[in-house]
């Protein structure tokens, strides 16, 4: 299937690099989901409850070619990016928008800014400036810690980063001004109670 980027040009996804084996880890720490399934599955936890409405939103993508080798199957052979997606998540919970951007990281010691683009910096800023809950859930994958840093301590970063600063947040920072959420068994990683102090 060939995808389009909304300038017409090509997406090519990156070469895939040769993938050294990893020791399979079965404890409960390491399940081999990542983030985006863990918070799916904590997203339903609070739907079924009652507690909050929060989806994954759809990457906006306009179909272009479908062929029909069949008449129940159908195969998209062209599609194009319509716009930059904003954030992953959005919904209401206790009365307050919600408005979040999951990214993970194999780094131990920071958080790689090239993560985050300039449009979900500049949606986030809007949602903060009418009164939503904008924030960053960040997994550190090798050292399976995660963590919610609020918009406004993002923009701190950025903006150091976009004067000529450091590129990255360090772990210690990131300790200094994020909540450390300990990942659970139901819901994976509750990070409702957080929401309470943001």
């Amino acid at each position: 299937m060939a995808i389009n980027y909304p300038n017409g040009k090509k997406f090519v996804p990156p070469k895939e690099k040769p993938v050294k084996a990893k020791k399979k880890d079965f404890s409960f720490s390491n399940r081999g989901k990542t983030l985006e399934d863990e918070l799916n599955e904590t997203n339903d936890y609070y739907l079924q409850l009652g507690l909050a409405v929060i989806h994954k939103k759809p990457v906006p993508v306009q179909i272009v070619k479908v062929e029909y080798p069949s008449r129940s199957a159908a195969v998209i052979r062209e599609a194009y990016f319509r716009a930059p997606s904003t954030t992953d998540y959005n919904g209401v919970w206790n009365g307050r928008y919600v408005d979040f951007e999951a990214k993970e990281t194999e780094n131990k010691t920071s958080f790689p800014l090239k993560n985050i683009h300039d449009h979900q910096i500049h949606h986030m800023s809007q949602v903060v400036k009418h009164q939503g809950l904008a924030f960053l859930i960040i997994r550190f994958s090798s050292l399976e810690r995660y963590f919610i840093m609020r918009f406004e301590a993002l923009e701190v970063f950025w903006n150091r980063m976009i004067t000529g600063g450091r590129k990255s947040i360090s772990l210690e920072e990131i300790e200094d001004t994020a909540v450390e959420i300990m990942p659970g068994a139901f819901p994976r990683i509750d990070y409702l109670p957080v929401l309470q102090n943001l």
